[in-house]
């Protein structure tokens, strides 16, 4: 298929999908009181798989980025709506990066390509350094486990720099 046949059937499909929701709110009122029911970071998940489904149907791997990014804040929004803890906000951010290298090795395992694995190596390094951060900033918040022991985050932290400008351009 054409690249202009890919969006034209996308946009058709995405117009039927929500043609049909709507369609059955208005002829089945009940499914009103069920949506209701659903909280708020549902939706922004819905955005996410929104964003997924694009992607695929239109041939972009590269909108598995942004909607991993758009599902993982829609992850962390549930459990903090859930908990009330609003105040992780000041550490959980940190996580954001990690959302990026799941998008990352998401589209490099989509399209095979010769530099697939280095972009899955990239992804997952870029998952370890969100981790770290996510870790060192909960910690020294004095929100997560670690307590005292923060400092050994940051020689971790400082040990994946290492490794990545030592084996960089080997």
């Amino acid at each position: 298929m054409k690249v202009k046949n890919h969006s034209n059937f996308t946009m058709g499909l995405l117009l039927i999908v929500v043609g049909v929701g709507w369609l059955s709110l208005k002829l089945f009122p009940g499914l009103t009181n069920l949506v209701r029911y659903l909280d708020w970071p549902v939706y922004i998940f819905g955005a996410a798989g929104i964003l997924m489904v694009i992607g695929f149907l239109t041939g972009e791997p590269g909108l598995a980025v942004p909607a991993c990014i758009v599902g993982g804040i829609g992850g962390i929004l549930a459990w903090q709506n859930v908990t009330g803890n609003w105040s992780s906000w000041s550490y959980v951010w940190a996580l954001i990066p990690g959302f990026v290298g799941v998008g990352v090795i998401l589209a490099a395992l989509l399209v095979p390509r010769e530099k697939g694995w280095r972009e899955v190596c990239d992804g997952l390094e870029t998952i370890a350094v969100s981790a770290v951060l996510f870790l060192l900033f909960g910690s020294f918040l004095g929100e997560l486990f670690l307590g005292d022991y923060w400092p050994v985050l940051l020689i971790l932290l400082g040990l994946i720099s290492l490794g990545r400008a030592v084996f960089q351009r080997r």
